[in-house]
């Protein structure tokens, strides 16, 4: 077991982390926050979602703040796109590269997007299919990989059998998500272990919060196991809208901290994003949730005095 010598951050803020945000962030704020981030040096910026905006009203600019952002070289930016008219929109709109978001667990999925795991996964391939037709890459994500708000616990064999699924349907990521961030070390890479029987390590990502504050420890065991992408979100914003007590995603300052201090490279500057963190959370009048961020502004501010 030995830790990759590079990890892709998938940096999910300005999606994942703004979407459950109760009032509206103005779309110059998101277009400003997508490229701090890519300024920052993060490789890939989940941008907005193309849904409807009767369910996730944060999103409903998202063709707006596809068209304002100013794309950095080098510099993916998905969006999430659950059915062919988002994919349709999100195409209209300028997007190179598309996520779907399926779940391990049925009640889950009724709850989210109104229909069973085979009955989600049947709607995904025409966007999938779709997708491939116009040159998009799709990644796909898995939710409630280590448990469940109305199930409780999720068998590692029905996280593979949707990760394999999405992954032979034609996505060339599969990103596994701990939703509700119940997950513990043993049980992350227990998991892991199993998904990997059915797709290929390196199309694996770990995206897990931090409710329990177990994220980091999480990233760690499935790091030794050769993960090498991770999601995060900067500043610790974020969380689900369907999962009660659901507190938010690991802090990309955080992660980053964690990696430079392993000696893996990501080649993000890390007080650049903890600028840009500090810049968000004022817009939206709070702290980071991000300890580094807190222990790093603090210093400055003590060194200013």
């Amino acid at each position: 077991m030995t830790f990759p010598s590079r990890v892709k951050i998938v940096e999910v803020g300005p999606r994942d982390g703004l979407q459950n945000e109760a009032l509206p962030v103005a779309t110059e704020h998101k277009v400003a926050l997508i490229e701090g981030l890519a300024e920052a040096g993060l490789p890939v910026v989940e941008a907005t979602s193309f849904v409807s905006p009767k369910w996730v009203p944060q999103m409903a600019d998202a063709a707006e703040v596809l068209g304002r952002i100013r794309r950095k070289g080098g510099v993916s930016y998905p969006v999430l796109t659950p059915n062919l008219k988002g994919f349709e929109a999100a195409l209209a709109a300028g997007a190179t590269e598309v996520a779907i978001f399926g779940a391990a667990s049925e009640a889950f999925s009724q709850r989210n997007i109104n229909c069973s795991i085979a009955e989600s996964l049947d709607r995904f391939q025409p966007v999938v299919d779709a997708a491939q037709s116009a040159g998009v890459p799709v990644r796909g994500y898995v939710s409630c990989v280590l448990g469940c708000p109305y199930e409780g616990e999720v068998p590692a064999a029905k996280v593979a059998e949707v990760a394999e699924r999405l992954h032979r349907m034609g996505c060339y990521e599969i990103s596994l998500g701990d939703t509700i961030g119940v997950g513990t070390p043993a049980k992350a890479r227990a998991m892991v272990q199993a998904v990997a029987e059915r797709v290929p390590m390196a199309a694996l990502a770990a995206h897990f919060h931090d409710t329990y504050g177990q994220a980091l420890a999480n990233l760690y065991a499935v790091l030794e196991l050769g993960v090498a992408t991770v999601d995060s979100s900067v500043a610790g914003l974020g969380g689900c809208p369907y999962a009660a007590g659901a507190s938010g995603n690991v802090a990309t300052e955080d992660v980053v901290y964690l990696l430079q201090g392993l000696g893996i490279e990501t080649g993000v500057d890390l007080d650049r994003l903890v600028d840009v963190g500090a810049r968000i959370c004022a817009v939206l009048e709070r702290k980071p949730a991000s300890r580094v961020a807190q222990a790093l502004l603090a210093k400055r501010a003590k060194a200013s005095c």
